[in-house]
């Protein structure tokens, strides 16, 4: 994870990944966010894709909302999913990239990387796969995927606009993003934003929104949709003071290669 001069990076990567240890080994315990298939389906996602993927991976997700009709992936593309985690939404865009296509994951956590490919092998998902790596530094080359999706991961980046250049790097032209994630309606204090505590909780890391639509544009992109996700709920008292506070919310988005 990159550096920041006032956010001890260290310890937020340390936080997040015991986190997301547990979300991969033990997705029914309790964590700051819900998981599982009641809230993929609340958030918009089709139960017969979900019919079609692994249930344990379902039983991991964690994400903050659904862009797959923003990201609009078709028969033979390469999409690149960043900060995958178990594998849910790799799943999910295979089915929509077909036989023809593929589907890369991205994860900086042994535990949900292993369960992920244990998943895609299990299952035979043959054009999947999953690297570890950080989202601030793609281990591809330039111009190599059609579309970047993305769910509730870029808000624990401290370096977010290297995530956006990446992304733009990584774009053929013609690409897109679609992304679910953790913004603010109001910028968040420098108390709240120098505190590994809250950014592993999904505050900290919460970026204005035009703050965040503006990092994205710098990258070389353009943003033509954004919509915000009243279906995703906070689930701990911090989230729901932050909600109340800074107007804390879920929002998904597409954006273009110019």
């Amino acid at each position: 994870m990159a550096e920041s001069e006032s956010l001890d990076v260290e310890k937020l990567e340390r936080e997040v990944k015991a986190v997301y240890r547990e979300v991969a080994e033990r997705p029914d315990e309790e964590f700051h966010f819900e998981t599982g298939r009641e809230l993929a389906e609340r958030l918009g996602y089709p139960p017969a894709d979900l019919d079609r993927i692994p249930r344990e991976a379902i039983d991991s997700f964690a994400g903050v909302g659904y862009h797959f009709d923003l990201a609009d992936i078709s028969e033979g593309e390469d999409v690149l999913d960043l900060g995958s985690g178990s594998g849910m939404d790799v799943f999910v865009a295979a089915l929509h990239a077909g036989d023809s296509g593929s589907v890369t994951g991205v994860d900086m956590t042994d535990e949900q990387l292993g369960k992920a490919r244990t998943l895609r092998d299990e299952a035979g998902f043959e054009t999947v796969t999953f690297q570890k790596s950080y989202i601030e530094e793609l281990p591809v080359p330039d111009d190599s995927f059609d579309v970047v999706i993305s769910n509730g991961v870029i808000n624990l980046s401290a370096e977010k606009d290297r995530v956006f250049e990446e992304v733009a790097r990584v774009l053929r032209p013609g690409g897109r993003l679609a992304i679910s994630d953790i913004l603010s309606e109001s910028r968040l204090s420098e108390g709240i934003k120098t505190n590994a505590d809250l950014w592993a909780a999904c505050i900290g890391g919460a970026e204005q929104v035009d703050d965040y639509t503006t990092t994205i544009e710098r990258a070389g992109l353009k943003v033509s949709e954004l919509r915000d996700n009243s279906a995703y709920e906070f689930t701990s008292e911090q989230a729901k003071g932050a909600c109340s506070t800074y107007g804390v919310k879920s929002v998904s988005l597409r954006a273009e290669t110019r």
